[in-house]
């Protein structure tokens, strides 16, 4: 018989009888059915059960670890739950560096940090995209983003508050549901954007030094309802957070990961929580190894244990031993398979499974990353995060001595002048360019003069007084000093002194620093202190020594030209502060004590350095009395100054018959823009539930019936604000 294929004279004619036999053999024979998981006409939560029943256990321990491998013989991908976006889309390559979420924070604009994130979500899925094609996403590829830090920076000593919101559970909340809202986006198709994650959960703030080993107790119950839960419940109840991460330490004995009270009563029962709860890295290992919490005897007790209590996911390598743990009895897997449909309902509704075409955000384009409207966000970012702590003399603008109109002779002192990385904070990604201080300041001032020689935190005085000589012939003295990531993060190996293990044992300004600006101040020179941080510190003696004051945090890539704007006058500072800035060590309580005594705005005794919600403007605003009716208030801001400029209405309120409550506590703000000469009426909703407090005699947080003052300012501090009592 004649090979009718092979005789064919070309390889185009060839391939149509292919064609046509194949088709052929599809019409004769039934479509391949779809199985139940494969079906996207299903919900995710019927596609996961069905997919679970299908896994062996073995299979379903590795789909437990942060490092998901891929399961062919069903078709599943690789996944790994591990990604990072703190402020942009981190250690992955080229990404647009936002300020640090402390700097965000001081901008006390939620609308803008949620603008932000959806700009930092839309090249998270882009750089997912190109990882897919390239071939399977690994680590810091994936959608799974452990974000956002909502823990309450309590102690200024804390390296990682910097990951903070700051110290105030409502500015915490509120920025908080911006970050969830931007990165998981509106739902396309029944789809997810991302997932955001909201930790460490809970009571977590430091010391870094102790976190894998410490046991919080004797905590009360006021300040855990009232203080470190209220982010956590808004970010499940107001954001649908998909992820919460546990943290390391115990609570009253038990460690976080395997806390019943936290993890079953409170987030599941109480909250609702339907989605996944995440291991802390290795934080299960926390549980058994010798000098930690000493919790289990073993790796595969502490797998059950974590398990059992309601840790889905982890993160690290001890859930390698479920199988163990099942067959011993101490995890059942029906117990497995809870945690399982919800990791792999999560990826469902990422659309893990489904094709190009089915997911609208798998077509996000990757000119999307770096882009000039996203470089653009971290621009005004930055410059709304800038906040003016002193102007000498102490007023506006006509008769401080910045903004910068005048001045010839410019020198730019200090340690981190002309420094790109200290921007980036920690948790960073890498951007196209960084503007670095000193490369600001030289757009609008050409002939400024860079001087070196001043170092961080130690350095012999007699070098620093050859610096201080080198600046002789200079009218004004810009120093950009303040601290670095380098010396306050997470777990650093650090010999600084003040410095221990990424935390502070001293919230002063380190001595070299103080002793530059002290003899700059000696020599008659005009000083200008740029000072960057992720937290607060104390500046009592730069009061004296130093002109104008400016927090500018690690600004993120576009730092260098917020602060040459605003230092120039074209851009008039408005940013906050999210945390108290305290006078001195003296002021701060036992560093390893939870309970809110003494800290933060809320319950500080003394006088500030620099109080809660502090900020100066170029211009001057005034705030009239507010009135507060049907759940909205009203009041009247007026610019009295001679420039536009835009401030932070804050409203507090206080329990009168609470003495043992706090001081007062921020339940509403609004930016607000007021030309010179003119006021505007800010209306803020202020309904009932504004007002719930602790209630000792129920023990639980409710709106209790009595009079309450309702103050109204642009900083915390008595002397800025007008109250009002009403009675509810």
């Amino acid at each position: 018989m004649r090979n009718t294929f092979c005789s064919l004279p070309n390889r185009e004619g060839r391939g149509r009888v292919l064609f046509l036999l194949l088709l052929c053999i599809a019409m004769q024979c039934p479509a391949q059915s779809l199985l139940p998981y494969q079906d996207v006409t299903l919900t995710a939560g019927q596609r996961a059960a069905d997919l679970c029943a299908r896994l062996t256990l073995e299979e379903k321990a590795q789909l437990m670890m942060h490092e998901s491998p891929a399961i062919e013989r069903l078709g599943i991908p690789q996944f790994n739950w591990w990604n990072e976006a703190l402020h942009g889309v981190a250690r992955n390559g080229l990404a647009t560096v936002l300020p640090i979420p402390m700097a965000m924070a001081a901008t006390w604009d939620d609308a803008l940090v949620q603008r932000a994130f959806t700009a930092v979500s839309d090249e998270a899925r882009a750089k997912n995209n190109v990882a897919r094609r390239e071939g399977a996403p690994g680590h810091y590829q994936c959608l799974s983003f452990w974000t956002p830090n909502i823990n309450i920076f309590r102690d200024p000593r804390w390296g990682r508050g910097q990951e903070t919101y700051g110290e105030d559970p409502w500015l915490t909340s509120r920025m908080g549901i911006a970050v969830v809202r931007g990165l998981q986006g509106e739902r396309q198709g029944g789809y997810r954007k991302t997932l955001a994650t909201a930790k460490h959960f809970a009571v977590h703030s430091g010391p870094e030094w102790s976190r894998h080993r410490m046991n919080i107790e004797l905590l009360p119950e006021r300040d855990l309802w009232e203080t470190y839960l209220p982010a956590f419940k808004a970010l499940v109840q107001e954001a649908d957070v998909q992820e919460v991460m546990c943290a390391y330490q115990r609570l009253e004995g038990e460690p976080c990961c395997g806390n019943t009270r936290l993890l079953q009563q409170i987030l599941r029962q109480d909250w609702g929580f339907k989605g996944i709860v995440v291991s802390d890295c290795w934080a299960v290992d926390d549980f058994f190894q010798p000098g930690r919490h000493g919790y289990s005897p073993s790796r595969t007790a502490a797998t059950a244990q974590a398990a059992r209590k309601g840790t889905d996911l982890e993160c690290g390598d001890a859930y390698r031993t479920v199988p163990e743990a099942v067959q011993a009895g101490t995890l059942t897997e029906a117990e497995i398979d809870v945690s399982l449909r919800r990791l792999l309902k999560a990826r469902f509704e990422l659309g893990d499974f489904d094709s190009e075409e089915q997911v609208a955000w798998k077509r996000i384009p990757a000119n999307v990353i770096a882009s000039d409207e996203h470089r653009a966000l971290a621009l005004e970012l930055a410059r709304r995060s800038i906040v003016l702590l002193k102007n000498s003399p102490r007023t506006s603008a006509p008769n401080g001595v910045l903004p910068l109109l005048s001045a010839k002779h410019i020198a730019v002192m200090g340690p981190n002048a002309a420094d790109s990385t200290v921007l980036w904070g920690n948790y960073n990604g890498f951007p196209k360019h960084t503007v670095t201080l000193l490369e600001g300041i030289h757009r609008f001032a050409p002939t400024a003069r860079h001087i070196g020689g001043v170092n961080l935190v130690t350095q012999p005085l007699d070098s620093i007084r050859m610096a201080v000589e080198a600046a002789r012939d200079c009218d004004v003295v810009v120093f950009c000093g303040g601290l670095s990531p380098r010396i306050e993060g997470e777990e650093l190996k650090v010999q600084q002194p003040g410095f221990k293990g990424g935390d502070r044992t001293s919230i002063e300004l380190p001595q070299a620093q103080r002793d530059a600006l002290r003899l700059l101040h000696e020599a008659g020179k005009k000083v200008i202190f740029v000072c960057l941080s992720g937290s607060a510190v104390a500046l009592e003696p730069e009061l004296t020594t130093c002109d104008a004051i400016l927090q500018v945090w690690y600004g993120g890539e576009a730092a260098g030209t917020a602060l040459a704007e605003v230092l120039f006058g074209r851009v008039n500072p408005s940013g906050h502060l999210p945390v108290t800035f305290y006078r001195n060590d003296a002021q701060l309580p036992d560093y390893e004590d939870y309970r809110m005594t003494g800290r933060t705005y809320r319950y500080l005794k003394e006088e500030p350095l620099f109080p809660f919600g502090f900020g100066l403007s170029y211009t001057t605003f005034k705030v009239g009395k507010p009135r507060w009716q049907n759940g909205r208030l009203r009041v009247r801001v007026s610019n009295i100054g001679t420039r536009e400029g835009e401030t932070v209405v804050q409203v507090y309120i206080r329990r009168i018959d609470d003495l043992d409550g706090p001081r007062r506590s921020l339940r509403a703000f609004r930016r607000v823009a007021v030309q010179p000469g003119l006021d505007k009426t800010v209306e803020l909703d202020l309904p009932r539930r504004c007002f719930e407090t602790w209630d000792a005699a129920t023990g639980t947080m409710r709106v209790v019936s009595g009079r309450y003052e309702v103050a109204v300012g642009t900083s915390s501090a008595d002397a800025d604000l007008r109250a009002i009592t009403i009675k509810l």
